[in-house]
């Protein structure tokens, strides 16, 4: 069967993917493990999403979109185009991206609006799930971003499971305005409108978590006056 999809609409995609995952390690944003995955849906196809194939993120070489497929490096390798039904339409997950793509997709379906998903272990914001506390919304940089509102937690399940997908997908439907959810006892999850607005707001969020912890010792972050909510201080990107 042939897929509704072609060489150039992957090679847009892996390029996407390509772009949110080097800003996220050129602003040394990620843990040293380098665990983490990311996805975008497929160009002109809502219902079907590209994921990085291997086990742990690594800075990527820059593709051209508008080289043919075959021309593109193992892009076969380096990619999965899985449906939000969970079925792979082409490549080879890895066991670990196997097991995270029912995530990405609950995300996607809880939130038509977004385009991007991306996990990581990043460390300050982790700090913030391992103890269970939202981030608040205190740094400008979340605003310019989009995320005007604390970044809520969602409950540890095992990773993979439904659980894990049901409470992911309940915080976001509790809290529709973020579009970061700090995992329980894991990590980092952002969704956003494109591969370089999720890798933004990753950053953001990273560098959120680095200063609130640093500004405890000087009393705590404080919060926007209340005019900011008249404000819109979102930059598309």
């Amino acid at each position: 069967m042939t897929e509704p999809f072609g060489a150039d609409e992957l090679g847009a995609a892996r390029t996407d993917l390509t772009t949110g995952i080097n800003r996220i390690f050129a602003a040394s944003a990620m843990s040293a493990s380098g665990h983490g995955n990311i996805s975008v849906r497929l160009p002109g196809h809502d219902d079907l999403l590209a994921v990085n194939a291997g086990e742990l993120l690594r800075p990527w070489p820059a593709t051209d979109p508008r080289v043919a497929l075959p021309s593109l490096r193992t892009v076969n390798d380096d990619v999965v185009v899985v449906d939000l039904d969970g079925k792979v339409r082409q490549g080879t997950a890895s066991p670990s991206v196997a097991a995270i793509l029912k995530m990405h997709i609950g995300v996607y379906r809880t939130r038509p609006d977004v385009n991007a998903v991306i996990h990581t272990h990043s460390p300050y914001a982790t700090s913030y799930a391992l103890a269970s506390v939202s981030l608040p919304a205190t740094y400008e940089a979340l605003l310019v971003h989009g995320q005007a509102v604390d970044v809520p937690v969602a409950p540890w399940a095992p990773r993979g499971t439904e659980e894990a997908v049901r409470a992911i997908a309940e915080t976001y439907q509790a809290h529709p305005r973020t579009y970061g959810v700090l995992l329980g006892n894991h990590g980092l999850l952002v969704a956003g409108d494109s591969a370089v607005h999720a890798a933004g707001l990753v950053v953001a969020i990273e560098e959120a978590a680095v200063s609130s912890i640093g500004a405890l010792a000087l009393g705590g972050p404080v919060p926007f006056p209340d005019r900011v909510k008249d404000l819109d201080l979102r930059l598309r990107f």
